[in-house]
């Protein structure tokens, strides 16, 4: 049974209905769990019943820990009602038709314990690309590969690291690393899990053939110096935790060159919260190093 988790934070009404409709036309997942850590009122009724059958909607409310903690709520849940893989999609994605069955395929071949779609940019008059997976680059930043390209065709190929927007995980892979680190709250907490897995012999594909719109998501973009905050305090965390140390002392020179920029004070908090992290993200460093 392949079971879709939609988490949702604040997004307007219409945005949520047209991820799910599109979910449910599709005739992919065969139950979709909605994690709701904001204040969306989202019932299945809201869902157009044409689509599909509304009651294959379960709602799951939860508190606002952040992204991760919402997402592994939502595959406990998924695990529970006996999922033998796990689709997690963001609320501002639309899957086209046929999406599902090229990620199943790929699915758990050679140790693939997550594979993620194409993603382009929904509502642009030029077809772009979103994402083909995740790059880690030398200061320990994520970049969506391909990012901002006109859309064009691809093979399947081998990625460093996955979105967290649009990926289908296998049961296995997640019960190994024991999902997302819920202390991100949000940002790297997709490229930490992968860094993990892939210590524990876990590769990653994305798979073209499958097609995931991105309308992009304005919660985020509200609150920009509390974006700012979490962007580099977790990319610093997932360096410490995950990285060669050339990229951790390239990561660290960045965060202090960057005190030098509006805004100073975000920054230098940030690099405190970073640094008083550290001790930790060493610790389980040396652990995973030790075990593996």
């Amino acid at each position: 049974m392949i079971i879709g988790v939609v988490v949702t934070h604040s997004s307007p009404a219409a945005q949520l209905d047209r991820c799910l409709n599109a979910l449910l036309a599709d005739g992919g997942p065969e139950c979709v769990v909605v994690v709701d850590n904001g204040d969306v009122a989202c019932v299945p009724g809201a869902v157009d019943p044409r689509a599909a059958d509304a009651a294959a909607i379960e709602v799951l409310r939860v508190e606002n820990r952040g992204y991760g903690a919402a997402a592994n709520a939502g595959i406990r849940r998924a695990r529970e009602l006996g999922a033998t893989a796990v689709a997690l999609l963001n609320d501002d994605v639309i899957v086209t038709p046929g999406w599902l069955e090229p990620l199943v395929a790929e699915l758990g071949a050679g140790r693939a314990g997550a594979v993620q779609p194409k993603l382009v940019f929904a509502d642009r008059r030029l077809a772009t690309i979103n994402s083909l997976g995740v790059t880690i680059d030398r200061t320990g930043a994520g970049h969506d590969t391909a990012f901002g390209d006109p859309d064009r065709v691809v093979p399947t190929t081998d990625i460093d690291a996955f979105t967290g927007g649009a990926v289908l995980f296998d049961p296995t892979f997640l019960d190994e690393t024991a999902g997302f680190d819920e202390r991100y709250f949000l940002y790297y907490e997709d490229v930490d899990l992968a860094a993990r897995g892939a210590r524990l012999g876990w590769r990653y594909r994305c798979v073209p053939a499958s097609v995931v719109e991105h309308i992009g998501s304005a919660t985020t973009s509200a609150h920009p110096e509390r974006t700012l905050f979490l962007q580099e305090r977790n990319r610093l965390w997932c360096a410490f935790r995950n990285a060669d140390p050339g990229t951790i002392a390239r990561a660290l020179c960045l965060s202090v060159r960057r005190l030098r920029h509006r805004p100073r004070v975000v920054h230098a908090k940030a690099l405190a919260a970073a640094l008083g992290g550290a001790p930790v993200r060493g610790w389980e460093r040396a652990r995973a190093h030790s075990t593996t």
